[in-house]
């Protein structure tokens, strides 16, 4: 797993160092670097599955992230022409790299020393890595197929647009003991799936039909309730939230141990009871040996972390905390601690108490 990482001038961090665990949160109001840190690492992944990587150059735009040219990433009150990150892995296996800048390039060269190769063994590079963007596919009549990212390398797609050809193909793989969800008919990635999505919409089953000579699959819904089960109806004529969480309950519920996610708003359009449930996956993921870094503006998701841990389902330590934000000499990082209670040490001006201050006014 990844322990650490360092972003050295690199848009609004000059020096900034991020301590990550098995769960790892960012959190803070909009434009202050969230995502900026999940960017430093999909700018390290896709350098290397574009093999500039490994020869000493990184690639600033790309199938993950596209950022521009240098001038577009330096930090502004940069004191040398340069950029760098550092990564640290659990075994104490370290990496640095630093990038000469050169303005117009969107291709930059390494200045640092050659980097182990063993550190490209990390699930950072490997196909144990998931990222799902905060734009995801919606709801669609049929969504793509893709045998080469999916059956040969287990990915989603940054929007999870493969999500219905990947549990089509692997849902009857078996799901890790601590994320089964307990009212799930068997371990099985399928009925995993409908389980927790269950807890979004109740009684929601999935039906995926392949159409391999079109190389689709169409995506539809039906509902249980008592023991009848309706007709299936098309995912546009379904809730949003359904679809919208169907690649994030896939990419969790099929990681192995040492499998890396990066989440960027999972709870977006779900309800309050299904960010909390989001929320306590993602903690029980951490604690099956997954390590997902998520950000969020949801407390709902905070408080399902916290109730995990209340509930002695993750431990304290393997939770961090971050909150992110704006002072007059820059962007800095907050780290906060939890504690076996789910309770947490320092609540900063800004974290997730805008329900604490809309309750005072209403209340005067």
């Amino acid at each position: 797993m990844l322990t650490r990482l360092r972003l050295i001038n690199f848009k609004c961090f000059e020096d900034e160092d991020i301590n990550l665990k098995p769960l790892t949160l960012l959190s803070g109001l909009n434009g202050m670097g969230k995502s900026t840190v999940l960017q430093s690492l999909l700018l390290l992944r896709q350098s290397y599955l574009q093999g500039l990587l490994q020869r000493k150059m990184i690639a600033l735009n790309g199938e993950l992230v596209s950022l521009g040219t240098a001038k577009d990433i330096l930090f502004e009150d940069a004191k040398e022409d340069s950029l760098g990150f550092e990564i640290v892995l659990d075994n104490e296996l370290e990496a640095k790299w630093k990038f000469k800048y050169d303005r117009e390039a969107d291709v930059l060269e390494q200045l640092s020393p050659d980097v182990t190769e063993t550190i490209y063994q990390a699930s950072l590079f490997t196909d144990q890595f998931h990222y799902l963007q905060a734009e995801r596919i919606g709801p669609r009549t049929f969504f793509k197929m893709s045998d080469y990212l999916v059956r040969q390398h287990s990915q989603l797609g940054t929007k999870g647009e493969y999500a219905a050809h990947f549990l089509q193909l692997f849902g009857s793989r078996s799901v890790l003991n601590k994320m089964q969800h307990p009212e799930a008919i068997s371990s099985a990635l399928r009925d995993q799936v409908e389980a927790w999505l269950s807890e979004v919409s109740p009684g929601v089953r999935i039906d995926v039909t392949t159409y391999s000579e079109m190389d689709l699959v169409n995506l539809q819904y039906s509902f249980k309730a008592a023991k009848q089960i309706s007709n299936s109806y098309r995912s546009t004529n379904t809730g949003f939230g359904l679809t919208y969480a169907l690649s994030v309950l896939v990419a969790i519920l099929a990681s192995k141990e040492g499998t890396l996610i990066l989440l960027e708003n999972p709870e977006a359009h779900l309800h309050p009871r299904g960010q909390v449930k989001i929320g306590n996956l993602v903690a029980r993921a951490a604690s099956a040996g997954v390590q997902i870094v998520v950000e969020t503006h949801s407390d709902h998701l905070l408080n399902g972390i916290r109730l995990a841990v209340h509930d002695g389902e993750l431990t304290p330590d393997a939770v961090s905390l971050n909150y992110f934000e704006r002072r007059d000499y820059g962007v800095v990082v907050r780290s906060l601690e939890i504690d076996k209670k789910g309770r947490i040490d320092y609540w900063p001006d800004g974290f997730f108490d805008e329900w604490e201050k809309t309750l005072d006014a209403l209340l005067r």
